[in-house]
């Protein structure tokens, strides 16, 4: 099924469209071979020679791969092997340039704009208790589904999967990753607003002793060895190239820190034409932080190297695959869930409209005969340029598969576009940030950036494929800006706040009497949520930057207190008039938490 190529470029894909043109037959001659294709298949829709899923996910991966030529030092052979045997779509993005609303738009079929799941920090289930998950729409059909890894946001959803590694009752999709014991390791921590993961570095150990990825693609390439008395789902979930950027020293070797290059959509002074908000979105003080100790290019580095390990498991999967019994009957996707910045912008990590956070790897491969849908299977190295969205991939999976397909699907199949790339298409593809009226739409050629204060910014991808001169205050673009605001959505669900329990919690610190320490108040705002337990009122203060105390008011047994904050805030609770005696504190680390005070 996998041809072994070396690093196939886009000119290779190039060449497999000209190959298809030179085997375009007449239509008669298409119509006998498509009804020998028909009566090559089984007439029960419940038959065990139904074909396959191996749904493959990375991780913050963008368009740093051979295939993408989105970095001349990648070195992904794996996936663009994989392009080479399947349809590569240079134009797919993601629902949301988030872990949580990206995967869950995926895998429900249902974006952030009907959901209401905008943010990481949300809960799927709270939010959506009734969803059916992609596995369990199969598995309701007669597959048996089967995970591996980081598949949704950090945890499983056992109810939806047969079974899973690691064990799917821990909720914990990651299996044991060998991090080093002293860290941070190279980039030091700027403060608390700082991830505690953006960190890199190479570690002097075996794939084997790494863990973590190797051991799910292990996992998976055993499924795949083994015949099955069913049809199968089955999803693999590779965490890199996400933070920390730790991998076996191997995978750095090919890109010695004096060669690497600087990313190709970095541009000084890029952010001059921008509105307000986009002048506001685009430098954080990750990047900042990040040049300040002169890391860029070790960070880089760590980021190829990251991509190089993934690829490298990703290879013993397609191995697995081709060497067993399902190779024939076993359509592949491969996406990741969405981009990610180094530098581009002058921004670090995703959470922006921009391309380089919302433009993603898509690579499907459908073997000949595997599905009524697409009889012939994807041609080899064909490419569509086209726009589309990674929450099209629900509604092309039951249509490959000859499944039921589910009636709310936000998106649409590609099944036409799989049969022919080129076939026109005038769907635009959304992405949703943060909060409703916040998105981007990517045309084929054009894209548009919508904020939820009405700013607004337009490209010509065509020509700007980076995004470096933003149109829409330019008259002669006024018809192009017209246009695409009338592709945008128009209802937004109210986005719904997690709820006190599936927060993740602050550290409640003790504290008889004595110094609180002050606030190093350092980064954006959110909020915390103070939660008494105690039998009693007590009185919440601030801690200020100089140690001074703040009152804001009390918060009475099993009440809840909603409170704006900054990483490095402090602060401490005391018994009612009575500041001097705290009972204890928080420290506000870099995201939305919860803050319980115990009953003791």
């Amino acid at each position: 099924m996998f041809a072994l190529l070396q690093e196939p470029k886009l000119r290779g894909l190039q060449t497999g469209l000209n190959q298809r043109k030179m085997r375009c037959r007449s239509a008669s001659a298409w119509a006998i071979i498509f009804a020998l294709a028909i009566c090559a298949f089984p007439s029960s829709a419940g038959d065990d020679s139904r074909p396959n899923i191996l749904f493959i996910t990375m991780d913050d991966l963008n368009d740093w791969i051979g295939c993408l030529g989105g970095h001349e030092q990648a070195v992904t052979p794996n996936i663009d092997r994989l392009a080479a045997d399947g349809m590569l779509f240079t134009n797919a993005h993601c629902p949301a340039p988030a872990c949580n609303p990206s995967r869950t738009a995926i895998f429900t079929g249902l974006a952030p704009s009907t959901s209401g799941l905008y943010e990481n920090s949300q809960n799927m289930r709270e939010l959506m208790p009734d969803a059916i998950l992609l596995p369990q729409h199969f598995r309701n059909h007669g597959y048996r589904s089967s995970g591996s890894g980081k598949i949704l946001h950090y945890f499983i959803d056992a109810q939806s999967w047969d079974e899973y590694y690691p064990e799917a009752k821990t909720e914990n999709p990651l299996p044991r990753t060998f991090y080093p014991e002293n860290r941070p390791v190279n980039l030091p921590r700027g403060g608390p607003w700082q991830y505690v993961e953006t960190d890199w570095a190479a570690l002097d150990i075996t794939d084997e002793e790494f863990g973590g990825d190797y051991l799910v693609s292990e996992w998976v390439g055993e499924k795949l060895s083994e015949r099955h008395q069913q049809p199968f789902f089955l999803a693999c979930g590779i965490y890199r190239p996400h933070e920390p950027w730790f991998v076996p020293a191997k995978y750095f070797e090919p890109f010695p820190l004096e060669d690497i290059e600087l990313p190709l959509g970095y541009k000084e002074g890029d952010l001059r034409d921008l509105p307000p908000t986009g002048k506001r979105q685009g430098p954080n003080r990750y990047f900042a932080h990040i040049r300040k100790h002169e890391q860029w290019k070790q960070a880089i580095q760590g980021y190829l190297a990251s991509i190089h390990f993934a690829d490298a498991m990703l290879g013993r999967i397609l191995n697995a695959l081709k060497a067993g019994p399902n190779r024939d009957n076993t359509i592949v996707v491969l996406c990741s869930d969405h981009g990610w910045h180094l530098g581009e912008k002058e921004h670090w990590q995703k959470f922006t409209l921009w391309r380089a956070a919302t433009r993603v790897p898509l690579i499907i491969s459908v073997p000949k005969n595997s599905s009524r849908a697409l009889p012939g299977g994807t041609i080899s190295g064909t490419v569509c340029d086209h726009s589309v969205n990674l929450i099209d991939l629900f509604p092309t999976l039951t249509s490959l598969a000859g499944v039921t397909p589910k009636h709310d699907n936000d998106g649409v199949s590609l099944v036409p576009l799989l049969h022919d790339p080129k076939k026109e298409w005038d769907r635009v593809s959304t992405t949703y940030l943060g909060k409703p009226g916040s998105y981007s739409l990517s045309a084929d050629e054009w894209r548009y950036i919508h904020y939820a204060n009405e700013d607004e910014e337009l490209y010509h991808i065509a020509n700007d494929p980076h995004e470096w001169s933003n149109l829409a205050a330019h008259p002669e673009h006024a018809p192009k800006l017209t246009e695409m605001r009338s592709l945008a959505p128009t209802k937004f669900a109210h986005k719904k706040e997690a709820s006190l329990g599936s927060m993740p919690g602050l550290k409640w610190r003790p504290r008889k009497g004595g110094i609180i320490p002050a606030s190093q108040p350092d980064g954006n705002s959110f909020d915390i949520i103070f939660f008494n337990q105690r039998e009693t009122e007590v009185e919440l203060f601030w801690s200020t930057s100089k140690g001074n105390s703040q009152p804001y008011g009390l918060i009475k047994p099993g009440e809840a207190r909603r409170q704006q904050t900054r990483p490095g805030a402090v602060w401490f609770v005391t018994l009612p008039g009575k500041p001097e005696s705290p009972l204890g504190f928080f420290q506000v680390g870099d995201r939305k938490a919860r803050a319980t005070i115990p009953s003791k």
